[in-house]
């Protein structure tokens, strides 16, 4: 209900003294204007008069300019949730079952795909989350939700199918063991890194190169390292497979805002 403005009537003069011993009769109140239709005041008027009534709810809230991003982010906080505060049995069964092993990807690839970008390795708090909110919400706003959820997702399955694959052949070959066919694989990290690539392609120059060399850089050195080859082959991969997006996100960005190449402060 909109809150209206209280209207004060002027003391009616009583007539107690003047009849007495007679009790002395209320005056009815005047009409409350309705809450349902509150009275209008023209522009310009007096001070005192009372205040226009204001919109409501929904128009005062500004519109949520990037939603897929939100939503998304919604999703992975409550899994999040789960795996800090679930049991490590439990835990352990959700994630192997969103795994992207060789396995699960024979039997259900899609279903597997999907559920494997709904968990954050390492928690909420991992700089993979804080990635995704800041360069999916750039990206979005440029391109659109649907149009963002393309390159997060075709750099996820690309980069899980480019790192999984030679799993299942090495293992055919006899290289690996059959162990290998279960290992875990799940996260966000895939679609953040395809999206920092496509989103470079939308920037200046000056900030283009330097953010891609800051990334891929930080890509190459874990890769150095050697600790998880399949997981950082990976990264790159994805990386370059936003980077492949440009001549599309730059033809949407021109469908979506009117404007070519644009800067991000």
């Amino acid at each position: 209900m909109e809150p209206t403005v209280a209207r004060t009537s002027p003391p009616l003069p009583g007539v107690r003294g003047l009849l007495d011993g007679i009790p002395g009769q209320r005056a009815p109140r005047p009409a409350e204007p309705s809450a349902a239709a509150p009275a209008e005041v023209p522009t310009g008027a007096p001070a005192g008069a009372p205040a226009e009534p204001r919109q409501g709810l929904g128009r005062r809230l500004p519109r949520v300019p990037v939603p897929f991003t939100l939503s998304y982010a919604a999703v992975l906080a409550v899994t999040s949730w789960v795996t800090a505060h679930a049991g490590p049995a439990l835990v352990h069964a959700l994630h192997q079952a969103s795994s992207t092993d060789v396995a699960h990807l024979l039997r259900a690839p899609v279903p597997v795909l999907v559920a494997s970008a709904l968990w954050v390795a390492g928690g909420f708090a991992s700089p993979f989350t804080l990635g995704f909110l800041i360069v999916l919400s750039a990206l979005e706003r440029r391109v659109g939700g649907v149009r963002t959820a393309v390159v997060f997702l075709l750099g996820h399955v690309l980069a899980t199918l480019a790192t999984e694959v030679p799993v299942g052949l090495a293992v055919l070959a006899g290289h690996l063991p059959d162990s290998s066919l279960h290992r875990l694989d799940y996260g966000i990290s895939f679609g953040v890194a395809a999206s920092v690539g496509a989103l470079a392609g939308l920037l200046r120059p000056w900030l283009r190169w330097p953010l891609l060399a800051a990334f891929g850089g930080m890509l190459l050195q874990d890769l150095i390292a050697f600790t998880d080859p399949l997981t950082n082959w990976g990264h790159l991969i994805a990386l370059v497979t936003g980077v492949v997006t440009w001549p599309w996100v730059r033809r949407w960005q021109r469908e979506a805002t009117g404007h070519g190449e644009a800067a991000v402060a």
